[in-house]
């Protein structure tokens, strides 16, 4: 047998097969991280797929991203180890994937292994065939010498032996087991769709639903009490879910006398809470910028370290609600936390755009040889006492929770990374700070802001910053521009300068998105940018996000040329993943290769429901357009998941708006003509939590395109200062110059 060494060396096998390490052709920073292993990793497509075809191996495809702290942990273990390398590059094709530029493949394999092993996560690994049918599948699986204790569990050069044998052995057996599997999984993935294709007829979505989710196992249900948050760790912010929550008090009257009063404000209080105790907890940094992505603790105090752009896009739209709802200090703090740091280094891409995120390992001191889990973000008493002093390091810590023997029960701390370390939670307030150190209110809030910025200081000289994943991701920047562009719009009034900023880098982004990965001539989009465009196209949710974000932009900024490429991605989504039959949005384009089937993204979970957010845009595209056709695709969006939406409501948030649109409609207010009345009303409008309702202006320059668009538009007085309010083809002015009908118009939007 040859070498299997680095990038460029060969390893052949019994079977004549050459394989050379091709990761150094991959764009994506966590692909190209393993292009020095070991393993002759090999390249997601038909190259590889054909490989396996004609030497007849099992293909082992290992899916993970860059911010993910176990996928380095297996890689460490386990692909950089030559037994485990000589096993896969003589047996299997190895197959590095990143799930950011492949949601679809990792979704086709995670229902699969949550289906076959109750659960799912990454690093994803999955045996499947040459016809890509799989066989076998987990998460992370103990490598050689490997410090976590395996008990009774094999480890994964354990697995690769017996998987290696049974194809051998009993090759025919795991082809018929192999198609039996994925007859299954195609199954359920079209549970959904069996009335209607037994043409049986379809239930009404009613407005009873939302107190059925609210009820559910997911929520009131599962609230906790003590932490906030629901059930128990590892604990998820969902911002989907919070978003819910809050929207509830936010509906038209019908929502609330489903509900009740008293269940609306309940939902809300628990959100409320929750967003309260994530922005005291250990998953915010605390003295930089952001939240990791989920705490692995009930009581957010320890966090699992990497964060995400999806997070933050959905967290800022949330806490932005949150604010307008209470106006709370606490909740605005949260909301310029996380703008600045979506607009700023290392997450805001010079260029225009927003990278994918950061890792959660990183090097404690630019010296040390191996990564630990949250090294940037930890500190030990002493570090507090040497930077701070005596009595601000006393008081810090007090405020802080920071001890001498550090914070991290060692039941959390599988590798002994954090003895003695300290993740930062507030479990103090100043008022009581005051009373303990004997000083005024105001000198314990100098005090803790002086110490943290001596802390973020130390942190950003002394410690390495963990790694950047900088692709550049076309859904995930559509949340980004949209909760940015809601944010200005609605902070605009109080704090000009950031709101400026805010849009800046909304608007950006979007030109960005538009120049390099976008065909103006086709209308589709390409999913990643690293360097250049990548090879996959854009999928459902690409489109689904990046049109809500336009409308968001739309809204914020009243420039046409926005709505109008909002309209034309609408068409072109409905052109390239709409279901003829069973109606609803496939997650890949038609014409996509090498996928053993089609799916459909309806539930929400870290991300919002492609489905759910593309009926939203089918709903208010209709309203500002007046085009019935988007209206009807919301409607049969929302019917292709009834099935689904009637048993387990609570995991479907994001199709609530389009439920309630449905039994109420969606308003579209019309602002024309210039004035202080017109202005005031829009300030006021701005400045509430998201609601249903959505609004454009025509008059002095713009709304040339939207009035060519819309009839009804193009029949207003665009110079008479009005508020027009339009509903099911006619419209009435809801604007008189007495002040007081500004309130009461803002409920019916």
């Amino acid at each position: 047998m040859n070498s299997h060494g680095p990038s460029g060396h060969m390893t052949s096998s019994g079977d004549g097969l050459k394989l050379k390490n091709r990761l150094n052709e991959s764009r994506s920073p966590y692909v190209r991280g393993h292009m020095n292993n070991p393993v002759a990793w090999q390249i997601w497509g038909s190259e590889a797929i054909e490989l396996a075809n004609k030497s007849n191996r099992l293909i082992f495809i290992s899916i993970g991203y860059a911010a993910c702290h176990w996928c380095h942990v297996m890689e460490r273990e386990s692909f950089e180890n030559d037994e485990v390398a000589k096993l896969l590059n003589e047996h299997f094709i190895p197959i590095k994937i990143d799930r950011e530029e492949r949601p679809d493949v990792d979704r086709i394999y995670m229902n699969y292994v949550q289906a076959t092993t109750g659960s799912g996560g990454w690093p994803l690994n999955v045996f499947i065939t040459p016809n890509l049918e799989p066989i076998f599948g987990g998460t992370y699986w103990p490598g050689p010498g490997s410090t976590m204790a395996m008990g009774e569990h094999i480890g994964f050069v354990g697995i690769l032996k017996k998987i290696r044998d049974v194809w051998r052995d009993q090759r025919q057996r795991c082809l018929e087991s192999a198609k039996e599997i994925t007859a299954q999984l195609r199954d359920f993935a079209e549970e959904g769709n069996i009335s209607r294709k037994d043409g049986a007829p379809h239930e009404t979505l009613d407005l009873e639903l939302l107190d059925e989710a609210y009820e559910a196992t997911h929520f009131k249900k599962r609230y906790d009490q003590a932490h906030a948050g629901f059930g128990g760790a590892p604990k998820f912010p969902t911002p989907s879910n919070l978003h819910f929550l809050l929207k509830l008090s936010q509906y038209p009257n019908p929502v609330k006398e489903v509900l009740g009063a008293k269940d609306c404000t309940h939902a809300k209080d628990m959100a409320l809470a929750t967003l309260s105790a994530m922005n005291k907890g250990g998953i915010h940094d605390q003295i930089g910028n952001g939240f990791a992505r989920y705490s692995v603790t009930k009581d957010w105090s320890l966090p699992h370290f990497e964060k995400m752009l999806y997070d933050h896009s959905q967290l800022l739209a949330v806490y932005l609600d949150a604010y307008l709802m209470t106006r709370s200090p606490e909740h605005l703090g949260a909301v310029h936390d996380i703008a600045t740091y979506l607009t700023s280094p290392p997450m805001h891409a010079e260029s225009g755009g927003f990278y994918s995120s950061e890792d959660a390992d990183s090097l404690y001191r630019p010296n040390d040889k191996e990564k630990r889990e949250g090294a940037f973000y930890v500190w030990t008493l002493k570090e507090f006492q040497d930077i701070l002093g005596e009595r601000d390091s006393e008081i810090l810590a007090r405020y802080y929770n920071v001890k001498d023997e550090g914070n991290v029960a060692p039941e959390h701390d599988a590798h002994d990374e954090l003895i003695n370390q300290n993740v930062l939670a507030i479990t103090s307030t100043p008022a009581d700070l005051a009373k303990q150190f004997g000083l005024s209110e105001d000198k314990v809030e100098r005090i803790l802001t002086e110490g943290r910025q001596k802390l973020l200081e130390h942190r950003n000289k002394e410690r390495p910053r963990p790694g950047l994943d900088d692709k550049i991701v076309v859904s995930w920047n559509g949340l980004a521009i949209g909760a940015l562009a809601r944010t200005s719009a609605a902070l605009a009034s109080q704090d000009p300068a950031r709101s400026k900023e805010y849009l800046a880098a909304a608007e950006k982004a979007a030109a960005f998105l538009q120049k390099h990965l976008y065909n103006s001539e086709t209308k589709t989009l390409i999913r990643v940018w690293r360097e250049g465009p990548g090879d996959a196209p854009g999928f459902a949710d690409d489109y689904a996000y990046l049109i809500s974000g336009l409308i968001d932009l739309y809204e914020a900024t009243f420039n046409d040329s926005y709505l109008q490429w909002a309209d034309d991605l609408q068409k072109t989504q409905l052109r390239m993943f709409w279901d003829k039959q069973h109606l609803g949005f496939f997650s890949t384009p038609e014409d996509q290769k090498d996928l053993i089937m089609r799916l459909k993204d309806g539930m929400d979970n870290a991300e919002p429901g492609t489905n759910g957010v593309s009926a939203q845009n089918l709903d208010r595209l209709g309203a500002l357009l007046e085009d019935s056709e988007y209206t009807q695709r919301a409607r049969d969006t929302a019917s292709a998941f009834e099935a689904e939406i009637m048993q387990h409501p609570f995991l479907f948030p994001s199709m609530m708006d389009a439920v309630v649109a449905g039994k109420l409609g969606i308003r579209h207010a019309v602002i024309t003509g210039d004035g202080q009345k017109v202005d005031e009303w829009l300030r006021r409008y701005r400045e509430r939590p998201t609601g249903l309702g959505t609004v454009s202006r025509v008059g002095k320059g713009t709304g040339e395109w939207l009035k060519s668009r819309n009839a009804l538009v193009q029949s207003m007085d665009a110079a008479k200062e009005g508020v027009m309010l339009c509903e099911n083809g006619a419209c009435r002015d809801a604007l008189t110059m007495d002040m007081s009908s500004l309130e009461d118009a803002m409920p019916a939007i």
